[in-house]
């Protein structure tokens, strides 16, 4: 089973204008393994790049292998800093001396370590002393003689500090300007460069000095948002307690259990794999999958799932998928790959920062050139004005704002039991006008319940009765009969001359009687139906309910009504899609007036019986032409062409179906038809954040664009305009973490 997405072909990758630029960290040149020897996921090896940490580096390293033949597909996971190569041998070998050249430093890993790859703690404290020699080549500029001795020393001071924070900016810079582009570094690399010649030496080396401290905050800020899906695997326990042969208890490490073996977990631990009780009762937590906040009971041949917490009794379960296939896992997995898809605004924004960096460059040079002519500014004022507007001309604010915005709207759901499979399902669901609900399993809880009993006059006690009914229906296998049993709740006495007939019910003697147990088909061939019978049937019929009779051989002594009852959760769910201007439509296989009957007790808007596979698909289309963009809620399989057609199709009750989570766009992993709304009302908030992040973005840096023009904006503002607008972003981004159940956005 595998939820990977295809991977992205190289010409398919997204381009931007700003390509780099979102981590200053420091790294060192690593000896690349051999082609044999390297790590490898799904058999493509995986390398970690430090300095890899948003979609600008990503589109750097895409261009930067795009003209090499030979590469199938990249898969990056920006998230653990991580690239899959898919290339031969020899592809291989060129794509890593490529992307060396283009200032990375890629390491070849295990999918394991990559996870746990960060930007280390030195690459802080090299910023930091280059931020304390900045500020004594500021001082010895302000306090000290201007005389050479102590200009030579401040020089120096700068020149180091701008070595120790601006290496990694410079050597991703300089390569970028080879291949011809404009990114962050290329521009910083440039304008601090041409600070320092113009002799702005020490605000050369505070401005690098605070854009390395800046990328840094900013890198762990994002890592905020990327990391808190990650924090669901903390919720797995290492270790799990396994029987031995000689039936002893020994705890291994989780990741070396075989399947069907036996684990034991006891009351208070995590559940460390996913498993079917074999034995013990207890209640468990299931909040980190399903988002249940309420314990659900298991008992025997009940399923149970990795990090899931077990909060009463002991509990023994046969493992039923490995470590690395488990429920938990393969959420973690699907929206990790999730977070690799380009949502609309994200492909607007690659679109215009393509446009806008080339055209901010532009104007810079105009500044340059043009203003000691027109305005009579000196051509150092002139050059130092241009290089403000080359710090200011990246709008990595701008490029940051969708995907972090993305990558937390995406984990905020998953804790809540909502796998949403890319960022264009997450941003498009706000927009649905309608849902197309399935009825079993969706709206009802999907198996028959004894609704109504209702006894007839008779000489027989009522306790007779029911018992005889009990035992009629214990003795059934048919659903209909399972339910009646279940619903007496009565001991089964013994009978005798048990009979099944088929399609009608069964028949039996007990006490002496004989009695029928049956439809009512089988009661009008007995001759015992009445106008007062058919007037109770009729009742019960148009309720969707399916009506069984127990008689004797002389009169009907009850009539059991038996429906599949409305889950709870549907008429809040439908009641708060409607507060939200969404229409909500049945489609089921079941008869007419058992939907009609089902709807109207839900408070469903519209519903339609009687349909097939293809019939729910032309129904789909048909909401498309009538109301616009229209969800379909099913399981998965028998609606899958109604799932396809949809622009949004969303599965229902999926922890643990394969199938489910991987034919859907959202994957609701518990039965509560409530966490539509919550998609919908999550999908808003996420689209009104990822707007203000861009007006954040655009906004602060049109207000600097003006001051450097016409103003006084110095280097020192335009460094605090671009890494402060990045921050902004990120941070107003990251409080989609902080979504709840029934919250919107305000």
């Amino acid at each position: 089973m595998s939820l990977d997405p295809s991977p992205k072909p190289l010409q398919e990758a997204a381009h931007s204008g700003c390509a780099g630029g979102c981590s200053a960290a420091v790294t060192t040149t690593v000896e690349i393994p051999a082609a044999a020897d390297l790590a490898q996921s799904d058999g493509v090896p995986v390398f970690v790049i430090p300095t890899m940490d948003c979609p600008n580096e990503e589109n750097d390293i895409r261009r930067a292998v795009a003209g090499i033949d030979g590469i199938r597909s990249l898969r990056f996971q920006l998230s653990a800093r991580t690239v899959s190569i898919d290339a031969t041998t020899d592809a291989l070998d060129a794509a890593l001396a490529a992307i060396r050249q283009a200032g990375f430093s890629p390491k070849a890993v295990s999918p394991d370590q990559a996870a746990t790859e960060n930007v280390g703690v030195s690459e802080l404290w090299r910023s930091v002393l280059a931020l304390g020699l900045a500020v004594g080549a500021e001082a010895l500029d302000f306090f000290a003689p201007d005389t050479l001795p102590f200009k030579g020393f401040g020089m120096a001071l700068a020149v180091v500090a701008i070595w120790l924070s601006g290496i990694s900016t410079y050597s991703k810079g300089v390569a970028a300007l080879r291949r011809g582009q404009l990114n962050m570094n290329a521009l910083m690399g440039v304008a601090v460069t041409g600070a320092f010649l113009i002799g702005q030496w020490p605000e050369a080396a505070m401005v690098m000095a605070l854009y390395a401290i800046a990328e840094l905050i900013e890198a762990r800020s994002v890592d905020r948002a990327r990391n808190a899906i990650k924090g669901l695997l903390d919720l797995t326990p290492e270790t799990a307690e396994v029987r031995q042969a000689d039936g002893t208890w020994l705890e291994v490490p989780a990741a070396v259990v075989t399947l069907e073996a036996s684990v034991r977990v006891k009351p208070g631990a995590r559940i460390p794999l996913d498993g079917q009780v074999t034995a013990g009762t207890s209640a468990v937590n299931q909040a980190p999958v399903t988002g249940e906040s309420i314990p659900i009971d298991k008992v025997a041949g009940d399923p149970v799932f990795a990090g899931t917490i077990n909060e009463t009794g002991i509990l023994e379960f046969r493992v039923t998928a490995a470590a690395d296939n488990t429920t938990l896992a393969r959420i973690i997995h699907a929206v990790e790959q999730a977070q690799g898809t380009q949502a609309p605004t994200q492909r607007f924004v690659d679109r215009f920062a393509a446009i806008y960096t080339p055209t901010v460059f532009g104007i810079a040079v105009a500044v340059a050139v043009l203003t000691p002519w027109l305005l009579g500014w000196t051509w150092t004022q002139a050059l130092y004005k241009a290089l403000v507007l080359l710090v200011i001309a990246c709008p990595c604010a701008l490029v940051l704002a969708t995907p972090v915005t993305v990558v937390s709207g995406l984990a905020a759901a998953a804790r809540r039991g909502i796998l949403i499979k890319g960022g264009v399902y997450l941003e498009e669901a706000r927009k649905l006008r309608v849902i197309a609900l399935d009825k079993t399993g969706t709206i009802t809880e999907g198996k028959p319940r004894l609704v109504a009993t209702e006894l007839l006059p008779s000489t027989v006690p009522e306790s007779q009765v029911l018992a005889w009914a009990a035992s009629l229906a214990g003795h059934s296998d048919h659903p209909v009969s399972k339910a009646i049993a279940t619903g007496l709740k009565l001991p089964e006495n013994g009978l005798t001359d048990f009979v099944a007939l088929a399609g009608r019910g069964v028949e039996a003697r007990a006490d002496g009687q004989l009695l029928i147990l049956g439809n009512h088909r089988l009661i009008e061939e007995r001759a015992l139906c009445s106008a007062e019978i058919e007037a109770r049937l009729q009742v019960h019929e148009t309720q969707g309910r399916t009506v069984t009779m127990l008689a004797s051989a002389q009169q009907v002594l009850a009539i059991f009504a038996v429906a599949d009852t409305i889950k709870e959760s549907s008429r809040e769910a439908v009641a708060d899609l409607h507060r939200l201007g969404v229409v909500s439509v049945m489609l089921t296989g079941d008869n007419v007036a058992t939907a009609a009957s089902i709807a109207k007790e839900a408070g469903i808007d519209d519903a339609r019986g009687n349909l097939l596979p293809e019939d729910k698909l032309a129904a789909i289309e048909d909401l498309q032409r009538r109301y616009g963009p229209t969800a379909m809620t099913g399981d998965g399989i028998n609606d899958a062409p109604a799932l396809a057609r949809a622009d949004i199709g969303v599965a229902m009750g999926a922890a643990g179906t394969d199938t489910a989570m991987e034919a859907a766009d959202v994957v609701i992993m518990n039965d509560d038809l409530r966490r539509i709304p919550e998609t919908i009302r999550l999908s808003r908030r996420t689209h009104a954040v990822l707007w203000q992040n861009i007006g954040l973005a655009l906004g602060i840096k049109a207000i600097f664009l003006g001051l450097a023009v016409f103003g006084n904006a110095t280097m020192w503002m335009a460094v605090f305009a671009d890494m402060g607008a990045s921050l902004l972003v990120v941070g107003n981004g990251v409080r989609i973490l902080r979504w709840t159940s029934g919250s919107d956005f305000r």
